[in-house]
């Protein structure tokens, strides 16, 4: 038969936080059923009862207890996850940002305006940076930074040759004939 596991005697801090948090609408759904978990245990709750009450598994009730036993209300949050390190280092996404705020002319390019593709192969070739267009994407996003056109029909042009390269205008559509009256 397993030993009875409760909660440590609470402060009068930590109980009035735990009640508070227990309750709470605002917080992450997790901290709240954990702060349940252990105000269940203050109340002299089994591990079996608090379970169902709180619809966890009883090694995780467990858990939680062990770990606000050891850590206080610091254990009930999420510890850091293993996983993939990062692939770009800080220093390497502050060039990519840095290039996409820097004017293409002021770097001595034959553009007036940054494209993904073109930001990619300037940070390839120039500094040494294989980084896809998808990613450069999502690192201006989570900057707050989006792309926009920089081309459009009510302002002037980026490229000052612009009809000359479009070459002679042809008619798409045929003139309508006016009804004599």
């Amino acid at each position: 038969m397993p030993t009875l596991l409760y909660v440590r005697d609470l402060t009068t801090d930590e109980a009035t936080k735990i009640e508070k948090l227990a309750h709470s609408r605002k917080e992450a759904a997790r901290l709240v059923q954990r702060a349940r978990v252990i105000r269940l245990s203050h109340q002299r709750y089994r591990v079996s009862a608090i379970a169902s009450e709180v619809d966890l598994s009883e090694p995780s009730v467990r858990l939680w207890i062990k770990r606000f036993n050891d850590q206080g209300l610091s254990g009930l949050h999420d510890e850091p996850r293993s996983g993939r390190p990062a692939t770009y280092t800080s220093a390497q996404t502050s060039v990519v940002i840095e290039a996409a705020l820097t004017k293409p002319e002021a770097l001595g390019l034959p553009f007036a305006c940054w494209t993904l593709d073109r930001l990619a192969a300037y940070l390839q070739e120039e500094r040494d940076i294989g980084i896809k267009r998808s990613r450069i994407d999502e690192l201006l996003i989570r900057e707050g930074l989006r792309w926009r056109m920089q081309e459009t029909w009510f302002s002037e042009r980026v490229d000052p040759d612009f009809a000359e390269k479009r070459g002679p205008s042809s008619r798409s559509t045929r003139r309508r004939l006016r009804v004599a009256s």
